[in-house]
């Protein structure tokens, strides 16, 4: 005897809310509803309207959870139904055959079309279809108006549960990409901690003194400095030294993305915002919620990007692309730049306002060339590490004449390019007869015959020592585009007073012109 409508809708309703997962929830519905109805299978499935596709998302019969099936397409004779019945999708339908389904040739690797009744009720939420439920039966005609009736009592049940189920999977979905990520960071950086960045007491002395100011502070830090210095192990001293240390450190490469795919990238999007955007998705600026945000080569950024980011400084909001809700963050942002942004601001290439933004608090970072006394220490730290990698067991010892051979290059490539010939001599190095010393005999000097620091490259010719000072100076002020004070002048990257430099600009007769202007002052 079939209970009351009151009793089968609370009964039916317990089950169905039993679980966050929707398979078992499904099944302990259909334990249940198989008492009151003729059915053998269940299924939910999901109408995807843009592309055109069923999912099915649970399916239950009378052994239990099977597998759903894989996203199917529908035809266009389906789709026009479904698009044209749109008044009809309110009703419970009926069918006394199975092929009588817009989706039959689907429905039919299920059951047999010609002797299998269907009763199924649309899912439609705030007037959009979501999906539906089918109960399917065996026989032709197993399906009354009594059936529905019952059915019917449930519409509002089925359409939370699938709503709260398809939102629990995103959530569980999302968890697991930020473990990973987490993961993966976590591997990636395990060794970019302060206390192993190589010259931290001697050529990064004052870098590093920077780094325990600012790094406690909220305020954006500037790194400046040539290709290959280490930009990134400086940002990862200033996250893992600060408040934030426990929270994401996200690493964009602002020249490495392609402009169409920027603004997704950086500050997520929602679904349907664009032709492949089936899933919403959290963007770069989002995922740093709470942590630390570093864009590499900042002066990459396009100018409608770079508005953007003026926007995330100031007032720490962004709104993903297709979407019109103001998201608040909570990040600490780290630029870094090999290019002259004060240039690129004059150029109209960079906005000035980001500019001011970015330049609160700048970092100069050394070149190679001018940290002689950290070569050695960087070259056994990287024999190391790279033995490690290639799975040389004992490192090999390095030849008495290469450290000096090494120490006398002006490193265009600065720690990068050290780090790459080392791994490249300790491949060249390794042979049947076990690993020898690294000579470097394969290094190659450069054509000229003086490098970038005036020194003498292979020939007898040697310089005063005012020649010298003279050209070391220029250097450094080439390097400091003609400043003299401050943390990225010539004075504090050459590790004297600005009146000490002046005074021997004056002696040596050196003169350095900055847009049109003498940096040298007149004599007293």
């Amino acid at each position: 005897m079939r209970k009351s409508g009151k009793d089968f809708f609370r009964q039916a309703t317990l089950r169905l809310c039993s679980s966050l997962d929707i398979e078992k929830a499904l099944f302990n519905c259909f334990s249940y509803l198989r008492n009151e109805l003729p059915v053998f299978q269940m299924l939910l499935t999901l109408f995807d309207p843009r592309l055109g596709l069923i999912h099915n998302i649970a399916r239950v019969d009378i052994q239990g959870i099977q597998k759903p099936f894989s996203p199917k397409p529908l035809s266009e004779e389906a789709l026009r139904k479904v698009n044209m019945d749109v008044a009809a999708w309110q009703e419970i339908k009926i069918l006394d055959r199975l092929d009588l389904h817009p989706a039959a040739s689907i429905l039919s690797q299920l059951a047999k079309l010609s002797t299998t009744s269907i009763m199924y009720m649309n899912l439609v939420i705030e007037g959009i279809l979501l999906g539906s439920v089918i109960f399917l039966a065996e026989g032709k005609g197993r399906y009354d108006t009594s059936h529905s009736c019952l059915v019917a009592q449930l519409r509002e049940p089925f359409n939370i549960a699938v709503s709260n189920a398809l939102r629990y999977r995103e959530v569980v979905k999302l968890k697991d990409i930020v473990d990973a990520e987490n993961q993966a960071l976590a591997r990636e950086l395990r060794h970019s901690s302060k206390d192993e960045i190589i010259g931290a007491d001697s050529g990064l002395k004052e870098v590093m003194e920077m780094v325990r100011q600012v790094a406690s502070l909220k305020n954006p830090v500037l790194l400046l400095g040539e290709t290959g210095v280490g930009k990134e192990v400086i940002a990862n001293a200033i996250h893992y030294a600060s408040p934030r240390k426990g929270g994401p450190f996200v690493k964009v490469n602002c020249g490495a993305i392609p402009e169409n795919l920027m603004d997704s990238e950086l500050f997520g999007h929602e679904r349907g915002a664009f032709t492949g955007a089936i899933a919403q998705k959290k963007g770069r600026f989002e995922r740093a919620n709470k942590g630390t945000i570093f864009l590499d080569e900042v002066a990459e950024l396009p100018p409608s990007i770079q508005v953007r980011l003026l926007r995330v400084l100031q007032n720490r909001e962004i709104e993903r692309v297709g979407g019109n809700v103001t998201i608040t963050v909570d990040i600490r942002v780290i630029a870094a730049t090999h290019r002259n942004l004060e240039d690129m601001v004059h150029a109209g290439k960079f906005r000035e306002d980001l500019w001011y933004r970015l330049n609160v608090f700048p970092v100069m970072i050394p070149p190679l060339r001018y940290r002689q006394g950290d070569i050695p220490a960087l070259i056994h730290h990287f024999i190391e590490t790279k033995s490690r990698e290639l799975k040389v067991h004992t490192p090999p010892p390095l030849s008495s004449t290469a450290m000096e051979r090494l120490k006398d290059y002006h490193w265009p490539g600065n720690v990068r390019e050290l780090e790459n010939l080392v791994e490249r001599e300790l491949i060249r190095s390794r042979g049947p007869n076990g690993n020898r010393a690294l000579t470097f005999k394969h290094f190659r000097w450069p054509e000229e015959s003086l490098d970038e620091r005036g020194l003498p490259n292979g020939s007898n010719l040697m310089l005063t020592l005012d020649e010298a000072m003279s050209r070391h100076i220029r250097a450094a002020l080439e390097l400091t585009r003609g400043r003299i004070h401050g943390t990225d002048g010539a004075a504090n990257l050459l590790g004297i007073n600005p009146n000490t430099l002046r005074s021997k600009m004056r002696k040596l007769g050196v003169s350095f012109r900055k847009k049109g202007v003498r940096t040298i002052p007149d004599s007293p």
